[in-house]
């Protein structure tokens, strides 16, 4: 089987095998959006991870991420933006597609494939992890940049 990776655009956003197809990550992000999880970034991501190139294959498999402006500011403000950094890591290991494919060819092949488990409850419990942990991260760690960013280009943000 080759690898197939799946990125999604929003920080800290969980990368599924294949045991998702494009149309039930998004299922998942729309499920997600109605309860605490509703969110800007969430609502469009369902859209996006559904959206289809003019030859109908997913346009979001097409997309190759590189450095992240954001990563480089926090770099340059001095503010810790962890999830971010490991999101800029997760895309850019994403974008060696070919050699995961190459590779696939040569080391055998993971004993499990697909998930078995209980998919609407494994979905429940990772909408939980998200809302608690790495959106709570991911917001707190975007507002110190923003501060910091506040200083250096005299925005007039009231976010601190």
């Amino acid at each position: 089987m080759a690898f197939q990776p799946v990125r999604l655009p929003e920080f800290g956003q969980p990368v599924w095998n294949s045991s998702f197809d494009h149309d039930k990550i998004g299922d998942v992000f729309k499920f997600w959006n109605k309860g605490e999880l509703d969110s800007f970034l969430i609502d469009i991501t369902k859209d996006i991870v559904r959206f289809k190139d003019d030859d109908g294959s997913p346009l979001v498999e097409k997309i190759k991420d590189t450095a992240n402006q954001t990563a480089i500011s926090s770099f340059n403000f001095g503010v810790s933006v962890t999830l971010i950094g490991e999101v800029v890591y997760s895309r850019t290991l994403s974008s060696l597609k070919d050699k995961c494919v190459c590779a696939s060819k040569i080391l055998p092949e993971s004993k499990n494939k697909k998930f078995e488990g209980d998919k609407d409850l494994f979905v429940k419990q990772l909408g939980q992890a998200l809302s608690y942990a790495s959106k709570l991260i991911s917001y707190a760690q975007g507002f110190m940049l923003m501060h910091e960013a506040t200083k250096d280009h005299n925005w007039d943000l009231n976010i601190i």
